[in-house]
Formats: C-alpha cells, structure tokens, sequence
C-alpha cells in the first residue's frame, strides 16, 4: 500500500483549514478599498511557519474587512526583499507586510545596506503573535544547572547549535553564556532541522529551539527541555521552568510576527487593519490554533510593536558587537 506522507507545514496548513474557511464578511462596513486583490507578502518561501500564521492572517482579514486577500511570498536577503518591497509599494492598503523579529531587529544589523529603516520607512500596525521557544539539550544533560557547570569547568569543550550566525537561536546563546560567564562553542547550520538532529544525536549539546519543531522529540525524550526563555512558564509546557526561576532574571526571549504597510497609508486603512487583527487573534478557536503550533498572544497596537523594536535592536546590536559580528 502506497503512504503519501505530508510536510509539517503543509499537515499545519491543512489543520488550520475548517478553522479558516468560511469567511463570514462584517456587513457594517464596506469591503475593502477598491476590487484589487491584497497582497500580505511573506518574507519567505512556502511550506513554513510563516504560512501557518499567513493563512491565519489573510482568513482573518478577508472575514473581517471583506475583498480578496493572498499570500504573496517574496524570500530573500533575509527578509529585506519583502520588506523592501513594501516600503515603496503605493500607501493604498492593498499592499501587507507580514514582518517579523529578524526583518526589524537582525537584518536591519546583519546587512550593510538593507534597503530599509526599520521604523521610519513603514506604518507599524500591531504584534499579532509570539512563537515560543525554549533550550533543548541532549537527554544526557539533566539540568540547566548541570549544563552550565560543566561549561564552566571545561571552557570550549560543550557545544551548541543553531540555524545560523546572528540568528535567534545564535543570540539568545550568546546572552545566555555571557550572563552565566561560561564559554560554549557555537556551531551554526544550514537552517533548523540538521541543527535539531545533530543535538538529538548528541553531536551538539544544546541548542534554542521553536516549541513547535521539537514538541514531538521532548515527548519521545529524544530531547529535554532545560528552561523556556518566556516572562511565566509556558501552558503547553507547564513543568519546565523559565530562566529567572534559574537565576536568570529578566532573560526573556520570544520571536514574534507583526503587520505593516508602506508609509503614508491612510490612518483609517490602518485602524481597521488592527480592528481587524486583534478580533480574530482574540477569537478562542483561533487561539486554541494557535497552541498547537507553539505561537502564543501578543500585545497588540502600534506602541507596542515599536516599543518591542526600540527594545530590541540595541540588545542585538550588542550582542552582534560582543560576538564580533560584522554587517555584510
């Protein structure tokens, strides 16, 4: 007998399809401006998260402000294209940003010329969601406690992966170590999924991780979970404690998705945009959702979303600098 096996991604995709479908218009305000389809351009390619929290983001519009919303995916430069893209698109509402962490707070630092201030040539509209995280290890390491002792006592000997330099898996190490005054080796992969496997081989001993990505291996105990770098412990892993619990105070660490349109779009545009975004992020069976795929709320509206930038961005500039890390 045949098996057809189905991606992650795509078995998200297809879970979140009767929450999604169905779009059921608010009659009270007309549809959106124009009859021109809506671009929400996605700074990556399809098949990943980032199309589990799009299609969650395009449903919810189109249910709410009514035309026709798509997904439009521009990859590339580290989300600087897309975001390029949307910065000098026409301030009509008919052109979405999906940004993200590394599209306001890496890439703006990573790259010499990224093409974009990363407040001023936008309208900030609102956070939507979190994704969750936490420090993976190895099975043979117990604790964070036990972890970073033998760090100490052996400077360069442990080992941890990530999914690039200057990544959010790569920074929240490097906080983390120099908080612990401890000396790891960082060994940084070609995407995610070889820098899990490689931990769950013990090849590398620990690594940060998105919850979603690596739920499945906790569970099997291919993986331990030492700590979750979130301001309270996490409902989808209660028993694991955050790291101030562990001594580390205020380490708080949490990737995050947001909503922006060119400069210069109009202040009614952009409040029903955020109406319309903290109606379905507050809807119980989209946050129900959400849970299954490691996402978590987030505060919503414009101050927030640029406090979190302004937070931010000086925090990895400095670790960027403490590493060495030059823009390329």
């Amino acid at each position: 007998m045949t098996r057809t096996t189905i991606a992650p991604g795509r078995r998200a995709l297809l879970a979140a399809a009767p929450l999604l479908a169905a779009p059921r218009l608010l009659r009270a305000q007309p549809a959106w401006p124009g009859s021109q389809a809506v671009a929400v351009v996605i700074p990556y390619a399809p098949g990943g998260a980032s199309d589990v929290v799009g299609r969650i983001v395009t449903s919810g519009l189109q249910e709410r402000l009514g035309g026709n919303f798509f997904m439009d995916h521009r990859p590339g430069a580290s989300t600087s294209l897309a975001a390029r893209h949307v910065a000098r698109a026409r301030p009509d509402g008919n052109t979405l940003l999906l940004g993200t962490i590394a599209t306001f707070t890496l890439t703006p630092l990573a790259l010499r010329n990224p093409g974009y201030d990363p407040v001023k040539d936008f309208a900030h509209i609102t956070m939507i969601c979190q994704t969750l995280s936490l420090l993976a290890a190895h099975p043979r390491w117990s604790s964070l406690r036990e972890l970073l002792e033998a760090a100490r006592a052996r400077p360069g000997a442990l080992s941890y992966a990530s999914w690039g330099v200057g990544t959010t898996a790569h920074l929240p190490m490097l906080d983390l170590t120099g908080r612990a005054g401890v000396e790891m080796l960082h060994v940084p992969y070609n995407g995610a999924p070889p820098a899990l496997t490689d931990t769950i081989a013990g090849r590398t001993d620990c690594m940060f991780a998105l919850l979603a990505a690596c739920k499945g291996h906790l569970e099997a105990g291919r993986l331990r979970a030492l700590a979750v770098p979130t301001a309270e412990r996490t409902e989808q892993l209660p028993e694991v404690p955050t790291f101030a619990e562990l001594g580390f105070p205020d380490f708080v660490y949490t990737g995050w998705y947001s909503i922006q349109v060119p400069p210069g779009t109009p202040e009614p545009i952009q409040a029903r945009i955020l109406e319309a975004m903290e109606a379905t992020f507050a809807d119980p069976k989209v946050r129900a959702f959400m849970a299954t795929q490691g996402l978590a709320p987030a505060p919503m509206g414009r101050d927030a979303l640029l406090a979190r930038i302004a937070r931010e961005l000086p925090l990895h500039r400095d670790l960027m600098q403490k590493a060495g890390l030059e823009p390329q």
